[in-house]
């Protein structure tokens, strides 16, 4: 089965927004939480560069291993999802994500927060795929209908690719021998422990 991963190609990334417009809109994701976001670096200087980030479903996912209810899970394509009923609100989540994916609905400590909130990859929850009650926790189950992650689909430039890791790989190297250099993998060392070697 294909490793499904995320890459922002930060060369390409204009901070259009259209990704983070259209996970909202696709999994009518409640006010005050944006599991996708762009974030510009070097805003205004040379150098600039905008980042489409969200929960980037990491190989060795640290969220996971600080969950004190183990409410983290790994599908078999690589989608690190987890389960709202599980979820204490503790926190330690998102003090472990280098992305700052997991988000709350609510600002105060543990509980308080209520569930934590995060990029699904658009491949739902552990309900039943396609489910009222998937949609109403998390969010359309697109990767059960066989499509890719809304934002991804949604991006103009391209610089947001989603799916099979050897295909984003190869579509990758293929950017940076045409381009003549490559310091737009955004979050890919960080996240899957590799490189993309040109």
């Amino acid at each position: 089965m294909a490793r499904l991963k995320f890459l922002c190609d930060s060369d390409r990334c204009i901070e259009c927004n259209a990704c983070v417009t259209a996970c909202k809109n696709e999994h009518d994701v409640p006010w005050g939480i944006n599991r996708r976001r762009v974030v510009t670096l070097n805003d205004g200087k040379p150098g600039e560069r905008s980042v489409s980030m969200a929960c980037m479903h990491c190989t060795d996912a640290p969220c996971a291993a600080v969950c004190p209810v183990d409410c983290f899970f790994t599908t078999e394509d690589g989608v690190v999802l987890h389960s709202k009923d599980l979820c204490i609100g503790c926190g330690y989540c998102f003090y472990a994500c280098p992305f700052g994916a997991p988000q709350y609905p609510r600002v105060g400590n543990f509980g308080s927060r209520g569930k934590m909130d995060k990029c699904t990859y658009c491949a739902g929850g552990p309900e039943a795929d396609s489910s009222e009650a998937e949609y109403a926790k998390y969010g359309k189950n697109r990767i059960a209908e066989g499509k890719l992650p809304m934002c991804a689909e949604m991006c103009s430039t391209k610089a947001l690719l989603a799916g099979d890791s050897d295909i984003i790989a190869t579509i990758y190297k293929e950017r940076v021998a045409k381009r003549g250099y490559g310091t737009g993998a955004w979050g890919w060392q960080t996240a899957y422990r590799e490189t993309i070697e040109a």
